[in-house]
């Protein structure tokens, strides 16, 4: 892996400085893994793969998320664009595949590895960070219950590529219902009268026919290859009658939307999906509604874990920026740093950057070691993390003022960024009703 990440890095560094696109400022160049790492237990050689993913966040990732992010969504997806290069990049050092089990060639990352893995790419852009996280998941839903059909036409081609052919999305929300798909073990979501899909599978003989939308908001469902599509085999079940399915995205009755034009992460593609009469092999239905309910209740804990791990890393970027700024801005005769209130403020934005490290790290050894997950706490991460994260985004933007608000200003698209986190896997409010009930029930 440090072999392909140096090679990475000093290939694209090259591309880019001949583009004039890496201009990184000096500040930021300084910056490198500014952080004490309170685990003691940490080894040489999960510090060097951290390192090592900081290098190629620091000099591939945010370069190219901060170009991407002045485009207009169709151009960052165009086929000239560097999105690609960067994808391709990413999939060569396996960044797609850190979830997915090593007996199929999969990262085989613990959960503490995998959480310094993600904070790291999030650190550098939550928007690749993402994408690369939806891409996985038709092969890791699948390495779930690995039938031989899936590991052979699924899994392991997944895992063995190298340049991004296959790309993966989670298909789950739809134009009537985005959060509440996410509410399993629910009364509410039982009830066929209130938890109406319309994305339907219907069996037809040995084949599954699809019919219906998945909304704008299907991260990597403008360049996705293959869907993760969670949709409804029986509707007088409600939305506890669903299953999962993976769709080849190249079959007839497949048709898609324009990527959605969003405030932040502009670098992660989304866009609505259409199926008309699809029709796929039963195979290919890798849970139905028997086990429906708990399989969601593990892709949300997963998905939440993953999130505060994400947003940690958004808000150590934010702090990063604000501190740095703080030590060369002088304002009343003075650097800000040693402005009293501005120690006092950046003091509070260490305490959450360190919080959301704690606390989502815990969280996801936990739930990734823990069968049947306790999801409560995978989405008190993620709402912990995401809104921790905007709060220090908000401040860091506060205490570089006008520049804080410029374009020019890395912070002032990490502002945006962050604020997406409190709705996107879940608007922060309904998961919180959602682990709410699981605590009362308990």
């Amino acid at each position: 892996m440090r072999a392909l990440l140096q090679a990475a890095v000093l290939e694209t560094r090259r591309v880019y400085m001949g583009a004039g696109i890496l201009a990184l400022d000096k500040r930021r160049r300084e910056s490198e893994m500014g952080y004490l790492d309170l685990n003691l237990n940490i080894t040489k050689v999960q510090k060097m793969n951290r390192d090592m993913v900081h290098t190629f966040a620091e000099e591939v990732l945010r370069p190219a998320s901060l170009e991407l992010d002045k485009l207009d969504p169709e151009d960052v997806i165009a086929k000239e664009s560097i999105f690609w290069d960067v994808f391709r990049k990413g999939y060569k050092i396996g960044m797609h595949k850190i979830l997915l089990p090593e007996i199929y060639g999969g990262g085989g990352f613990s959960p503490l590895e995998v959480h310094m893995l993600f904070e790291e790419i999030s650190w550098g852009s939550i928007d690749f960070m993402i994408a690369f996280g939806v891409a996985c998941f038709p092969a890791f839903i699948a390495s779930m219950v690995p039938t031989e059909f899936l590991v052979d036409n699924i899994i392991i081609p997944y895992c063995e590529d190298e340049e991004a052919k296959m790309i993966g999305c989670w298909a789950i929300t739809e134009p009537d219902h985005g959060s509440d798909t996410l509410a399993p073990f629910t009364e509410q979501f039982s009830d066929p009268e209130i938890a109406k899909t319309a994305c339907r599978a219907t069996l037809d003989g040995d084949e599954y026919v699809i019919n219906g939308t998945k909304a704008a908001w299907v991260s990597c469902g403008t360049i996705a290859t293959h869907a993760c599509a969670y949709l409804t085999i029986e509707p007088e079940m409600g939305m506890a009658g669903g299953g999962i399915c993976i769709i080849p995205l190249d079959l007839p009755g497949v048709s898609r939307g324009k990527p959605w034009n969003k405030l932040g992460q502009r670098a992660l593609n989304q866009g609505e999906i259409y199926f008309d009469n699809v029709r796929i092999p039963k195979e290919y239905m890798i849970v139905d509604q028997e086990s429906y309910e708990a399989i969601l209740d593990v892709t949300l804990s997963t998905a939440n874990a993953s999130m505060g791990a994400f947003f940690t890393g958004v808000a150590r970027a934010c702090y990063e920026e604000a501190l740095a700024y703080c030590k060369e801005r002088v304002q009343g005769g003075k650097k800000l740093i040693e402005h009293q209130m501005v120690r006092y403020k950046l003091f509070h934005m260490f305490k959450l950057v360190e919080a959301c490290r704690a606390f989502s790290r815990a969280v996801m050894e936990f739930n990734f070691n823990t069968n049947p997950p306790l999801t409560q706490y995978s989405i008190a991460s993620k709402v912990f993390c995401t809104q921790a994260a905007f709060e220090v985004a908000n401040e860091a933007v506060q205490l570089m003022g006008g520049f804080g608000l410029s374009k020019e200003s890395t912070i002032e698209k990490l502002f945006r960024d962050a604020r997406a986190g409190m709705i996107e896997d879940g608007s922060n409010d309904f998961l919180a009703l959602v682990a709410g009930e699981a605590i009362v029930n308990e």
